[in-house]
């Protein structure tokens, strides 16, 4: 079966897009992935991790008029127009939009053609975007509103085939919220593939450059949501106890400016590395370079129903986990023993229980080991994709 799956950014950028790939194509399909390029030169097409590649180029002015997707019409007539000469161009059999926000464009162009649609929602973006900057700004309340995202949103799973969703609670609240059938909502978890714990190089200068350190490693986007604060606000109180302690911070956003005013204000700003992007084949490195992972997320209904990737890169390779106990996180924690919860927004609290790992090695071992088996035994990719596999024939 050739499978169109259709991505409104670059690629390769997301690792669910290739994990679920992947697994498709093990399992005897074909994948075609739509993609963009912001370039206008770029390789049109190419053959990456066995997906067929095909680009298409977006200007600058026609990616931003995606915030707008479902306000104006603009972003769904200049996007369809370019999917359904990919459908026509491949012969694709059934379609797969990765997200809410190009999904107007695929349903609009599949009008010439009638195929099975599937729904993948990366995450409840109708809820996420209530804390997006651009759609807090002057111009982002007059033109966009979360809540008519969210109505499109449960349009067109009404619409679709088929719908694949993060977490088993996504599926419970968009069941809820929506009356679908359950049978038709598929969990694919945003775990790892075994090529990221199995197949990596160890940068020696990462690890050389923290092997004195006890480091506590963030992985991701730094958003204000994402709890960043809270971390740094209690270490002033861990360096009492952990003179070698480290904070790292691998990506960035347009937050980080305040996180660092926020190191400045408490002095810390010499126990704190902002590494900034880096290209994932060195994420292993910095967590075997770290002692603890970490995800401070606040509580929302978005980070209360998906799972962030740097929880399972953290398992995958065996670095135990502290994080909030947002809904999601806990259940994970609980199920697999593979780290310790603090309050979400609580400094105090992160801080205890930073302690009470540092101090005990032992229990950080055995929190280790069973990261490592619950990623080689039920988390994994070729795991956690038979589902989807199963959904595809």
């Amino acid at each position: 079966m050739k499978i169109g799956m259709i991505l409104d950014a670059p690629y390769p950028t997301d690792p669910r897009v290739t994990n679920e790939a992947n697994a498709l194509i093990k399992s005897g399909n074909e994948i075609f992935l739509f993609c963009l390029s912001f370039n206008k030169t770029f390789k049109k097409n190419e053959v990456i991790n066995g997906i067929n590649v095909v680009r298409f180029y977006c200007s600058t002015l026609t990616y931003k008029l995606s915030a707008l997707a479902y306000t104006f019409p603009f972003y769904k007539w200049i996007m369809s127009k370019k999917i359904k000469n990919f459908i026509k161009d491949n012969n694709i059999d059934i379609l797969h939009i990765h997200d809410i926000q190009i999904a107007s464009s695929v349903f609009e162009a599949n009008l010439s053609f009638d195929l099975d649609i599937t729904l993948d929602l990366h995450e409840n973006r109708p809820e996420i975007m209530k804390f997006y900057k651009h759609v807090n700004s002057f111009l982002g309340k007059l033109f966009i509103s979360p809540s008519k995202w969210k109505i499109e949103e449960e349009k067109y799973c009404k619409m679709a085939n088929s719908i694949v969703v993060v977490t088993d609670l996504a599926k419970k609240e968009l069941v809820e919220r929506t009356n679908i059938n359950e049978d038709r909502v598929v969990v694919f978890s945003n775990s790892v593939s075994k090529s990221f714990y199995s197949d990596f190089k160890l940068d020696k200068n990462i690890i050389k450059k923290y092997s004195d350190s006890f480091v506590l490693l963030y992985l991701g986007n730094t958003s204000k949501r994402r709890g960043l604060e809270t971390v740094l606000k209690s270490i002033p109180q861990i360096i009492k106890s952990i003179p070698n302690f480290k904070l790292v911070i691998v990506g960035s956003s347009s937050y980080d400016d305040e996180l660092i005013k926020v190191s400045n204000y408490f002095n810390i700003s010499k126990y704190v590395d902002f590494e900034g992007w880096k290209n994932e084949t060195l994420f292993p490195s910095y967590i075997k370079a770290a002692q603890l992972g970490i995800s401070p997320l606040h509580s929302n209904l978005h980070h209360d129903t998906t799972y962030a990737n740097k929880l399972f890169q953290y398992m995958s390779l065996g670095c135990p986990i502290i994080c909030s106990d947002v809904k999601a996180q806990k259940a994970l924690l609980e199920n697999y023993d593979v780290g310790m919860l603090f309050e979400s927004g609580n400094s105090a609290d992160l801080t205890k229980k930073l302690f009470k790992l540092y101090l005990n090695e032992d229990l950080r071992m055995k929190l280790s080991e069973n990261c490592i088996y619950a990623i080689k035994n039920h988390l994994n990719n070729n795991i956690i994709s038979k589902d989807l596999v199963k959904h595809y024939g």
